[in-house]
Order: structure tokens, then C-alpha cells, then sequence
């Protein structure tokens, strides 16, 4: 799946730069002038990242961020900040801000590709990549000198089939990695003689591990030291106290993971999008990141028909509303047909709504496959 970059800058010389910078890579960019046009792309692109100016007419970097932060749907997405003033308030401005990175204006391409690369994964234009799905093994390293964070990170991920292994020393990391290199590192800023920043240098430095991904794992409160971990490379930061399903989301984007299995599939040759009952800003962002493509592979398949099946969501609110739009709008787009499945929270939040009047629901998946299939509705 391409990766999708949004580049909001008033400076349109900046603008070609960027796009120039990755033309030569496999994802796509999309560009936005300032603050207001941005926050319209994010919505409707749901990018996998956002190069953003700091300093912009209309609405700012600053205040394009703020609602970025503010949108369950929106917050999750990484950002890095563009800025000419170098001074030191203005990098600490930043990195309270929450953004994953930052560059100084002027920048030369390379150093922006790598900023990227952190990120998300760049590959070279007709390469090809071995996409894992989210339900694979992995191996992943914990290095804190707490029990207690090691622990608490192993039952938060004992629903997958992750593997977690804790260490607690410098030595005993890297002896670990000697043996074998595992698929992601989570390193604590926290350990002696600043350990944390050893270990990543140490990962850094070695040809086996030169792109493992490395998350800093740090307490929210430590801007200084979560500034200083940016500023080294690492991939991201994880802050204590931990939010494991959040960190299921960032260890599955930093491996490009596959996770559309869990929402998508093919059935009766109709195409079936299943809305879990706990829809999280999480799940909102997977489902909105695969919805294009899943549509379009479905069209060149074949397939002409779509079912929503949202009858397992428990707490409809305005996100849910969002991605029944979503859906509307790229079938209409694609000439899909569709119908959807609505538990009586969705039902009760679309009357809120005068966009979902035309939308068509039906009472179980048999009765949306015989509307679908010119058969009598069943209609809500």
C-alpha cells in the first residue's frame, strides 16, 4: 500500500521540494497552503503523515496542529514540523507541541527523506516489499530496568501473537540482538548513565539493525529528553503510563503492517466492511487508511456490490457518521452499490444527521444481499 504524505506549506518553492524530494519513491503527496486547507486534505486524505510550516497566514502550523490533536480521527497521524527560527523556545515550543520530528529551514532533501523514512516505510520506485499482516509473529524487545513496565507491556500484548521479550541491562539487550535481531525495539530513557541512548547507538551502528524500528519509551512530562530521542532518530515515543492499544497502532504503522483483514473481506462476491463494537480512533484510522484501495481492489476484481455492517457498534457518535460518508462517497465514485447493517446507537445518531437520509438500512447481511441482488428491501 502506498504510503500517503500531506505537505501543508505556504511557500510553494517548499511545497516542489518536498514533492521533488520523494518523486523517485513509491507514495504518494498531496499539498495544502496553509492551516485551513490542511486540516480539509487531512480529513479527507487521512495521510500517514503531515509535513507541516510552523509559520503560516490564515491558521498557523501551531493551530492546524492544535485541531489535529482535538479530531479522534485526525490525532493519531504523525507530524513533522517545518520552522526558520532556530532558537532553542522555539525547538521546546515544538516538541511540546507533540509532533514526531522537526527540521530548520533551509533543508536539503536528504536530510528530509531521512526525517521521513522514521516514520513511515519509503521504498525505491519498482521495488517490492514483503507486506506482514498484524496477526504474524513478532518478536519485540522491551529494555527497561522496571519489571513492572516489562510486564505490563507483555499482558497488554498478550491478544496478538507478539512475542515480548524484557531486558533490563545495556549488556543483556545487546546480547539478545547478538542472537537474534528482533522486529521492533522499545528502549526506556529512563535507564543509567542515559543506557536508553546506548543501546539505540549501539542498534544504529550495527548493519543488522541499522532499520530496526526504535521507540523511546519515556514519561510525558520529559519534553527535554523526548526532544534530545527525536533529535537521535529514533522512530518514536511511547509515553509511560503506557496505552498498550496505541502501541499496537504505532508498532503496526512503523512495520507497515497488514491490518485490513480484520475489517475487509470478500463474501458471496459482495465486498463486507465489519465495524467492531469498540470503535476507537484507532480503528477509525486503520479502516480510514485501507478504504480506498480495499474499494478499488474489490472494483478491478469484480466486485459491484458493498455491505457496512456497523450492527456491533456500541457508542455512535460523529466518527461513526464520518466513515458511513467515507464509504458513501468512494462507492458513489466507483459505482458500487451498497447497503448498510446498523446497530440502534447508529441508527439513533444518523437521525442527528440530514447527509445519512438516503442511506440504506437493513436488518441482517441475507437481506442486504437480496437488495443488493434486486430483491425487496428490508429498509430502516
Amino acid at each position: 500500500m502506498r504510503p500517503k504524505i500531506l505537505t501543508v506549506d505556504d511557500s510553494k518553492t517548499i511545497r516542489l521540494i518536498v514533492a521533488k524530494a520523494f518523486k523517485p519513491f513509491d507514495c504518494d503527496v498531496v499539498e495544502a497552503s496553509n492551516g485551513i486547507e490542511g486540516l480539509s486534505e487531512a480529513a479527507r486524505e487521512h495521510p500517514d503523515l503531515i509535513i507541516l510550516d510552523l509559520t503560516m497566514p490564515l491558521m498557523d502550523g501551531a493551530e492546524m496542529l492544535a485541531k489535529l490533536k482535538a479530531n479522534a480521527e485526525l490525532k493519531s497521524i504523525p507530524v513533522i514540523m517545518l520552522t526558520a527560527e532556530a532558537g532553542r523556545d522555539t525547538v521546546v515550543r515544538i516538541a511540546r507541541l507533540g509532533v514526531r520530528d522537526y527540521l530548520i529551514k533551509p533543508f536539503k532533501e536528504d536530510a528530509l527523506i531521512d526525517r521521513v523514512g522514521r516514520v513511515i516505510e519509503l521504498r525505491l520506485k519498482g521495488t517490492t516489499a514483503v507486506i506482514k499482516r498484524f496477526d504474524d509473529p513478532l518478536n519485540i524487545l522491551v529494555v527497561d530496568d522496571k519489571p513492572a513496565i516489562i510486564e505490563l507491556i507483555r499482558a497488554g500484548l498478550a491478544d496478538t501473537v507478539w512475542t515480548v521479550h524484557g531486558r533490563g541491562t545495556v549488556a543483556q539487550a545487546m546480547e539478545l540482538c547478538a542472537a537474534t535481531v528482533p522486529d521492533v525495539a522499545l528502549v526506556s530513557l529512563s535507564l543509567p548513565e542515559s543506557g536508553g541512548f546506548t543501546v539505540f547507538q549501539m542498534m544504529r551502528t550495527s548493519p543488522r539493525m541499522k532499520n530496526l524500528p526504535v521507540f523511546a519509551m519515556s514519561v510525558k512530562t520529559a519534553v527535554d529528553e523526548q526532544m534530545r530521542a527525536q533529535q537521535s532518530g529514533f522512530t518514536g515515543i511511547v509515553t509511560k503510563p503506557i496505552d498498550t492499544e496505541d502501541l499496537k497502532s504505532k508498532i503496526a504503522r512503523a512495520l507497515n503492517l497488514d491490518t485490513s483483514y480484520k475489517y475487509f473481506e470478500t463474501r458471496e462476491g459482495i465486498l463486507l466492511l465489519k465495524v467492531p463494537g469498540n470503535y476507537t480512533p484507532n480503528v477509525a484510522n486503520e479502516i480510514g487508511v485501507h478504504l480506498r484501495n480495499k474499494i478499488s481492489e474489490a472494483v478491478d476484481s469484480g466486485v459491484d456490490k458493498m455491505i457496512v455492517d456497523m450492527s456491533q457498534v456500541r457508542k455512535a457518535d460523529v466518527s461513526v457518521i464520518k466513515l458511513g460518508l467515507n464509504v458513501w462517497q468512494v462507492c458513489e465514485e466507483l459505482s458500487l452499490k451498497q447497503r448498510m447493517l446498523g446497530s440502534p446507537a447508529v441508527l439513533l445518531e444518523c437521525r442527528n444527521y440530514e447527509e445519512t437520509k438516503d442511506w440504506h438500512f437493513e436488518c441482517s447481511f441475507e437481506e442486504a444481499l437480496a437488495a443488493l441482488n434486486g430483491g425487496a428491501l428490508a429498509s430502516v
